[in-house]
């Protein structure tokens, strides 16, 4: 008898795990091979959920080590490193050429060792301490915004979504991501890279879906610090930037053609961080030894 081929699932990511969408909606995607898979429809029920599981996160990504979130980036890319032929399948199958499919994954595992070394540098290059008119330390360094909503590059099939990711969580901060309406395969795939990494629970959490349908509930949900968008539509932009404003979060629009090396750096990193400045009294010590 002919094997028949156990095909593949395609889920969202919430919290380590693959729960099928709250809605039970799906839409066809039809690859290459003509095959047609179903991938899941968010919801904003979904949104939700992820958000309640990014918040409780954060606390202990934010806490952890700055060379133990190098440590935990550099496991991710090992990871893909490791799944590269399963990727360049894949992208052949959404449209790549083999030649682009290669360059998309091997960019991507270079661009998440990038900020794995960035992980414990980029304090040092944005604290300072401050001079001051009082006997005073005046410090200055940055700390993560918190829980970010990602609308990811929708011409890019994981290259766009490994780009915003990274220094997203190498600066402590956790995130939802919208992947790309029309590439979406890979992005469940590299969920899979992520659950069986070292990265905590609900640090990372993928959706897809309509990016016209979720972009009002990304941006206007009150408990998301910063939301980023990557693409161009202008009517999408706009209603991003007015919904965000009702919590004042942070707005980023971050349309860039991530296979150049220069759409990479620590500036990525530091868009998503707040400076906190503290004031420490200096303690002056007379000739007697007695603090005055």
């Amino acid at each position: 008898m002919e094997r028949i081929e156990v095909l593949k699932t395609y889920k969202i990511f919430i919290g380590g795990q693959f729960p099928r969408t709250e809605s039970g909606r799906y839409y066809p995607l039809k690859l290459k091979n003509n095959m047609t898979v179903n991938v899941s429809l968010s919801s904003r029920k979904d949104f939700r959920n992820a958000v309640v599981i990014a918040r409780g996160a954060f606390s202990g990504w934010s806490a952890r080590a700055a060379f133990n979130r190098g440590q935990i980036l550099y496991r991710i890319a090992e990871m893909l490193e490791g799944r590269k032929e399963q990727f360049l399948e894949e992208l052949k199958q959404l449209g790549y050429t083999a030649v682009n499919a290669k360059k998309e994954i091997e960019l991507s595992i270079d661009r998440i060792v990038y900020y794995a070394g960035w992980c414990d540098k980029y304090q040092q290059l944005n604290s300072s301490v401050n001079p001051v008119a009082s006997s005073h330390f005046n410090f200055s360094v940055p700390e993560p915004m918190g829980v970010v909503a990602i609308m990811a590059d929708e011409s890019s099939a994981l290259l766009g979504l490994v780009s915003v990711i990274a220094p997203c969580i190498a600066g402590g901060n956790t995130c939802i991501v919208l992947a790309s309406e029309s590439k979406p395969t890979c992005s469940i795939t590299f969920a899979e890279v992520i659950a069986t990494s070292d990265v905590p629970a609900g640090v990372i959490n993928i959706l897809t879906g309509n990016r016209k349908e979720l972009h009002a509930h990304f941006s206007s949900h009150m408990d998301v610090n910063v939301i980023i968008t990557c693409n161009s539509e202008k009517d999408v932009n706009k209603t991003v930037g007015e919904n965000a404003s009702l919590n004042v979060k942070r707005v980023f629009v971050w349309n860039k053609n991530w296979n150049i090396e220069s759409e990479q750096g620590p500036h990525y990193i530091t868009d998503l961080q707040e400076i906190k400045t503290t004031w420490h009294p200096i303690e002056n010590i007379g000739i007697s030894g007695i603090k005055y």
